[in-house]
């Protein structure tokens, strides 16, 4: 693979950035900070089998008038990038977002909005070099309407059901698209949160991304618990949603 890793800097990005790597695949990183970029670029360069450089350049996802020029950049120093992995994703607690009106508005354009706008980016010139993988992170929050995500999950949900579409209307065209779905996974994002009995670590996340994306699978829920834990949510009756606390 030829792969761009959007955020592969820190959390699930990072995991995936080194295993894919460290079998070899060429990489190319793409965040915000160039001193974190540079010194994450080195690290994957130790652990790459033939020690590969590793390209990196600026990219935020508050700022889409630079989304041409990255994937320019990443283009160049890949020879055509036919991979690309976005971690990339702004959290924020309910309580938060109510109580910020404008943390709301930027959660909701970065997570939904900006990330489409990329994908739509980055779509464009996979399918015209015959197609290629998109991978992006969503999230469980996203497959139903619950209190203690309402806002971050309606952001989820419609990157979900674009990146159906994508699969749908692409795939015979050489596009082969991956939502992951994480459940709830020890990060950076989830300091401060009481973690679940099944919560994920960044690396058992990574090995099961890369698995899905050699596979070519169209959805991934990760810790592989997620899939039950969210088709039983999936099929609560309204009433039982209004009592639950989930």
């Amino acid at each position: 693979m030829k792969a761009i890793v959007f955020s592969g800097t820190s959390g699930m990005g990072r995991a995936v950035a080194r295993l894919l790597v460290e079998r070899g695949d060429t990489v190319f990183l793409l965040g915000i900070g160039p001193e974190e970029l540079a010194r994450s670029a080195a690290d994957l360069k130790a652990r790459h089998p033939a020690g590969a450089e590793v390209g990196y350049a600026e990219c935020d996802l508050e700022q889409p008038a630079g989304f041409a020029a990255a994937l320019d950049a990443a283009d160049a120093a890949l020879a055509g990038f036919d991979t690309l992995v976005v971690t990339a994703a702004l959290f924020a607690s309910q309580e938060a977002l109510e109580a910020d009106i404008e943390l709301c508005r930027r959660l909701v354009t970065i997570d939904y909005a900006h990330t489409l706008v990329f994908c739509e980016h980055a779509r464009k010139r996979l399918l015209a070099r015959g197609g290629g993988r998109l991978v992006v992170f969503s999230s469980v929050a996203g497959d139903r309407g619950r209190k203690p995500v309402a806002i971050y999950g309606s952001a989820k949900a419609g990157l979900s059901l674009y990146l159906e579409a994508l699969d749908h209307k692409y795939h015979a065209a050489g596009l082969s698209v991956l939502c992951v779905k994480p459940g709830f996974v020890k990060t950076g994002m989830t300091v401060g949160l009481k973690p679940p009995p099944f919560a994920g670590e960044p690396e058992q996340v990574a090995k099961a991304v890369v698995r899905a994306m050699d596979q070519r699978k169209a959805v991934l829920y990760t810790p592989r618990m997620w899939a039950l834990v969210m088709l039983v949510i999936r099929w609560l009756p309204r009433f039982v949603m209004r009592k639950i606390g989930f």
